[in-house]
C-alpha cells in the first residue's frame, strides 16, 4: 500500500436501519498485530438486531463495526510479529470488517492456504459450525434434527452426515430444505407444524425420538421444537444465537428427559482459533465446499442491503458477502 494513502471508506452504523459509507482513518497496527487490506466480509445474523434497533444500543457505532466475517491480504504488521508477513492470505477473528482495513491480533487469524486462493473465507461462520459439530458429540449411526437450515444448519448437515449420522433437517423454505437434501441430509421437514413435526420425527425414529438435537434458529418456537425431539438422555444443543430477550423452557420435560443442554456458542479465544483452523483445513481438503452457501454478495456502499437480504430472506437466501476490496 502506498504511504500516501491515509484514509479508508467504512461503514458506519448511524442509527436503527442506517449505514452511511464514511472516510475513515486506517487503522495502524500496534505490537502483536496485523493489518488486513480486506476482500470481503461475511454478513451475520447477530448484526440484525443493532440493525433494526435494541434499546440499550447506542448509536452511532463504530467505523467498521458489525463486520466480524473478514477476510483478505495482511499489508503491513506491528512489532512481535514473526510467524505472519505482508502479503499473506488470511481469515480473521476481528470485529471491524465492513470496511478496506481492519487491525486484528496476530494469534487471531489463521493463514489460508494456495487451495483456497481466488475463494471468499467468511472464517468466523466457518469456524464456529466446526466448533458447535464438536460439542455436539455426534456418532455414526445416530438420528440427527436440525432445526434451520441457514448457513450453520447447512454445514452441519454436512459434518454431522459425513460423520455416518442420519440427518432429519426440519425448516421453513424447501429452498432451505433442498440445499439440506443436497448436503446430505436424509430426511427433511418443512417446519410449519408444531405437533405434526413431531409425529413425523416419531414416525421416523419408530418413537425413541433424536439423540442429538441441533437448535440453529434462535427463536422461541424452535427451541421448544427441539426439547420435544430430544430423546431420553440425548443432547440438545443450542446453535441459534438468541439475542432478542430471554426464553421460556419446558424443565419439567428437560428434567424428566434427563437430557444435556449445551450452549455451542464459544468465547474462549482459544477454541474460536481451533473451530477456524479446522475449517481452513476441511474447506482447503475439500471434505467441505461451503460455495452454494454464499448466494447473495454485495459491494461495500450497499452493506445496508446486504443486511436487509439477511433479515428478508428472499428466495434462495443463504448467506450475504460483503466485497471490501
Amino acid at each position: 500500500m502506498s504511504k500516501m494513502v491515509k484514509s479508508m471508506q467504512a461503514a458506519l452504523l448511524s442509527a436503527p436501519g442506517e449505514m452511511l459509507i464514511v472516510p475513515a482513518a486506517i487503522p495502524q497496527p500496534g505490537p502483536g498485530e496485523v493489518r488486513i487490506k480486506l476482500e470481503g466480509c461475511g454478513v451475520c445474523a447477530s448484526n440484525l438486531e443493532p440493525w433494526a434497533g435494541l434499546e440499550w444500543l447506542t448509536y452511532p457505532g463504530e467505523v467498521g463495526g458489525l463486520g466480524h466475517e473478514g477476510w483478505g491480504v495482511v499489508d503491513a504488521v506491528g512489532a512481535d510479529v514473526e510467524d505472519i508477513v505482508p502479503g499473506d492470505r488470511v481469515a480473521s477473528l476481528s470485529g471491524r470488517s465492513f470496511a478496506e482495513y481492519d487491525v486484528a491480533r496476530a494469534s487471531a487469524v489463521v493463514k489460508l492456504p494456495p487451495e483456497l486462493a481466488g475463494k471468499p473465507f467468511p472464517g468466523e461462520p466457518l469456524g464456529c459450525a466446526f466448533n458447535i459439530f464438536r460439542r455436539s458429540d455426534i456418532v455414526p449411526g445416530q438420528t440427527v434434527a436440525i432445526i434451520g437450515i441457514g448457513f450453520l444448519g447447512g454445514v452441519l448437515t454436512r459434518l454431522a452426515s459425513d460423520a455416518g449420522a442420519r440427518v432429519i433437517a426440519i425448516s421453513r423454505r424447501q429452498s432451505s430444505l433442498d440445499l439440506a437434501t443436497a448436503f446430505g441430509a436424509a430426511e427433511t421437514i418443512v417446519m410449519d407444524d408444531h405437533w405434526g413435526i413431531i409425529e413425523r420425527v416419531k414416525q421416523l425414529t419408530d418413537s425413541e425420538l433424536c439423540p442429538r438435537v441441533i437448535e440453529a434458529v434462535g427463536k422461541q418456537w424452535p427451541l421448544d421444537l427441539a426439547g420435544e425431539l430430544v430423546a431420553e438422555g440425548g443432547r440438545l444443543i443450542v446453535a441459534g444465537y438468541h439475542q432478542d430477550g430471554p426464553r421460556q423452557i419446558n424443565m419439567q420435560a428437560w428434567n424428566w428427559k434427563g437430557i444435556d443442554v449445551i450452549n455451542a456458542h464459544e468465547r474462549d479465544p482459544a477454541v474460536c482459533l481451533r473451530g477456524l483452523r479446522e475449517a481452513v483445513e476441511a474447506v482447503a481438503s475439500g471434505r467441505l465446499d461451503p460455495t452454494p452457501l454464499y448466494t447473495h454478495i454485495y459491494p461495500l456502499d450497499r452493506v445496508g442491503e446486504a443486511l436487509d437480504a439477511t433479515r428478508d430472506k428472499p428466495d434462495g437466501f443463504v448467506k450475504a458477502l460483503v466485497t471490501c476490496g
